[in-house]
């Protein structure tokens, strides 16, 4: 019965695991000449007169110093003028994109806080009982097929084909959905999104922290002054880019209509691609505290699918804004981190400071300490599972 019930588990997963072909199909992007006429309507005060012509791109647009928009703060989140351009108040120029973590708590609404909540606790409650519960829950099934399916029984492989069930259907779910928000919504897309990635993920996180000790010792550093508080710092670190999601996250819970953003402050001004690069500063932490083929086999897998989102974002992020956007926000950013600074395509404001002391970083801080210090209570509890 369990076998049974782990097969349709697994071709459940297989069905949300092809959607990535979606990701191969070019998406219809906005035409840059529409794109570029509504920024000229929209910007046309400011703009220079009928005698010089527009220029040829938004980035020579940009360099050209010609527009003002109002200040990051001022803008409505996902509009056009929100968007294309925004002038700085603190030196660091013209830049395409949103103004990243902003947070006034003039404009919330306790209502839709409230109703965030309510929502938390409903969806991790319901995740608890239909999958991790052993008695009511879904997942034992799930990894007990896994356990039985794969070859060699061995915990790499099994993290392996967790990682990659979980990544797959992610990001495949994630390219279908333009096509599936004209369908459905965004909100309701939104929601099927969370029901396929929270179980596939709850199962990854926590096979992997049964298992952070299996497989052949590599190397073992524990005993080395100094390396857990190097290894600390690191993941400290990786956190403040792993968590960009914190920006939005009504939109998350689709308390408010979700979009499809593109940031260009705080930590995106070092890196557009912070996701990737926390990933990897934390996989390099854990691999070197670790030490053993497991973790590393894990962390191999796991920066295999963030390599993947970088291609896949910038598409995603090309198809919604189109050739002239996406080009102007490439030349103004990087993908490694402090490239595109180093190299004077992104300057700095003098007061750069105060794009991080804003209360998504805040959160974030404090859940990096909290979840810290929760780590012998997750052990425990995960211990409990037997997966």
């Amino acid at each position: 019965m369990a076998a049974h019930r782990g097969a349709i588990l697994l071709a459940f997963a297989a069905v949300a695991s092809f959607y990535p072909v979606a990701a191969f199909v070019h998406l219809s992007p906005a035409r840059s000449g529409q794109a570029l006429a509504l920024l000229a309507a929209r910007h046309n005060p400011v703009l220079p007169s009928a005698s010089m012509s527009r220029p040829s791109s938004l980035s020579a647009l940009l360099r050209s110093g010609a527009t003002q928009s109002l200040p990051f703060g001022q803008q409505r989140a996902g509009s056009l003028s929100s968007i294309i351009m925004h002038s700085t108040e603190s030196g660091g120029g013209n830049l395409v994109g949103e103004d990243a973590a902003s947070f006034d708590l003039k404009e919330q609404s306790l209502k839709n806080w409230g109703i965030f909540t309510l929502l938390l606790v409903t969806v991790l409650g319901a995740l608890f009982v239909a999958w991790i519960n052993p008695a009511t829950g879904l997942g034992d099934e799930y990894i007990q097929y896994l356990n039985e399916i794969v070859p060699g029984h061995s915990s790499e492989a099994v993290i392996a084909v967790l990682l990659t069930i979980f990544g797959v259907a992610h990001s495949g779910l994630a390219s279908l959905r333009p096509w599936a928000e004209e369908v459905i919504g965004a909100r309701a897309w939104r929601v099927i999104f969370a029901l396929v990635s929270l179980p596939l993920a709850s199962s990854a996180i926590i096979y992997f922290i049964n298992h952070r000790y299996d497989g052949a010792q590599l190397w073992d550093l524990k005993l080395v002054p100094g390396a857990h508080e190097f290894v600390w710092i690191i993941s400290f670190i990786s956190f403040l880019f792993l968590y960009p999601s914190t920006f939005n996250l009504l939109e998350i819970a689709a308390v408010e209509k979700p979009k499809l953003h593109m940031w260009a402050t705080g930590i995106m001004r070092i890196t557009r691609h912070p996701q990737m690069v926390g990933q990897g500063l934390w996989c390099a932490a854990h691999t070197l505290w670790m030490g053993n083929s497991f973790v590393l086999v894990a962390s191999a897998f796991l920066m295999a699918h963030h390599l993947f989102g970088v291609w896949n974002g910038d598409r995603r992020l090309r198809d919604k804004y189109g050739d002239e956007v996406m080009e102007a926000f490439e030349e103004q950013t990087s993908v490694m981190p402090f490239a595109a600074i180093f190299q004077g395509r992104q300057v700095l404001p003098a007061d750069y400071w105060k794009e991080f002391a804003r209360l998504p970083y805040v959160i974030i801080t404090l859940g990096t300490i909290g979840a810290y210090l929760a780590h012998p209570f997750m052990q425990a509890g995960s211990w409990t599972l037997h997966w």
